[in-house]
């Protein structure tokens, strides 16, 4: 049985006057219904032009789309921008990071969300409004009767981010896409939007797509992680076994990176070196080998040389890895990194 989103071989090109900027290099995984994914990587990593891809929400006069998003069967990417309308809001929706400029200030955020309603339902206003009360309510909002007639500056950052989670999901899609829905908030807001999300998901049984750069906030909320970095995805498993036994390295930076709440920390955390890469200039090879600090064990200089596909990990199905370094080293690197998380 195929699964309900399968993105296969996507490739995002934007020609600009300095080159060819690659932001999505091949890039392939799947969704079930009911599943969370998260996508995570550092900014530029190619993250949110994928979202941003499979929501057909990019300039293809000036973007080059290549490969197929198949949705429930039906692939996107050959269909026009007429057809695609149709889908998004309905059939799939997208959670913005920031839901000051994704709400209309001059609108009630009542009237926005009744236009979402009926945009894609043959209901009237009053049923609309009526949907959208009970959405709010759903989403956590106080008062709903009450706030569905303020404007987007009367709330807070994290209701705002509701009111966007609550059109997002105002018409029962079947796929969500939240992209970077807590930047900006208060940990404890964070955790609030996030625990949402994830039962709102189970609650619909809607595929959720989360994107973010911080590893530390996925773990608890996501079905599945897919490492990106350089367009690419360089690390994708299960949740569980991508924390207990990550094997590329760059997973291994960014859970470093990720500081610990439960004691006090008496040293530095431990940041990646380097830059990441440009997209218009990415590396020969391994993207991420000229920061890599295991480069050197790698003989023949095939990581600056050669790129490495993604391939199966170990023992674990669906734990893959686009690394040259040999899974039993990968292994005994990564024990040694975690070792060393749970020792600071």
């Amino acid at each position: 049985m195929s699964a309900f989103l399968q993105v296969r071989d996507l490739h995002v090109q934007f020609p600009t006057e300095d080159g060819v900027v690659r932001a999505v290099d091949g890039v392939s995984f799947d969704l079930e219904r009911g599943r969370t994914l998260a996508i995570v990587g550092e900014s530029g990593s190619g993250k949110s032009v994928t979202a941003q891809a499979i929501m057909g929400l990019l300039n293809r006069s000036v973007a080059k789309v290549t490969g197929s998003i198949l949705l429930d069967g039906a692939d996107l990417v050959p269909m026009d921008d007429d057809e695609i309308r149709l889908l998004r809001g309905k059939q799939m929706s997208m959670v913005f990071q920031d839901p000051m400029s994704s709400l209309h200030p001059y609108y009630r955020v009542g009237d926005q969300l009744v236009e979402a309603v009926r945009v894609h339902q043959q209901v009237s206003k009053q049923q609309a409004r009526q949907q959208a009360i009970d959405m709010l309510a759903r989403v956590g909002i106080p008062a709903p009767q009450r706030r569905i007639d303020d404007f987007p500056h009367q709330l807070s950052g994290g209701m705002r981010q509701r009111v966007m989670i609550a059109m997002g999901l105002i018409n029962d899609p079947e796929l969500l896409i939240a992209d970077e829905p807590t930047t900006a908030l208060d940990a404890t807001v964070q955790a609030q939007i996030l625990e949402l999300i994830a039962r709102l998901s189970a609650e619909l049984d809607t595929a959720v797509i989360l994107i973010t750069h911080d590893l530390g906030i996925v773990a608890n909320v996501a079905d599945d992680v897919a490492v990106m970095y350089g367009g690419r995805v360089v690390e994708q498993a299960d949740v569980r076994t991508l924390y207990a036994r990550p094997q590329m390295p760059y997973t291994l930076g960014l859970l470093s990176s990720v500081p610990r709440l439960d004691r006090t920390r008496t040293d530095r955390l431990e940041a990646i070196p380097g830059t990441p890469p440009s997209l218009i200039r990415l590396p020969a090879g391994c993207v991420f080998h000229p920061r890599c600090t295991y480069r050197d064990l790698v003989p023949d200089g095939r990581c600056a040389g050669q790129r490495p596909d993604l391939l199966e990990a170990g023992a674990e199905p669906g734990h893959l890895v686009r690394c040259h370094l040999p899974a039993p080293q990968r292994a005994a690197i990564a024990t040694e990194v975690l070792a060393r998380i749970e020792a600071r």
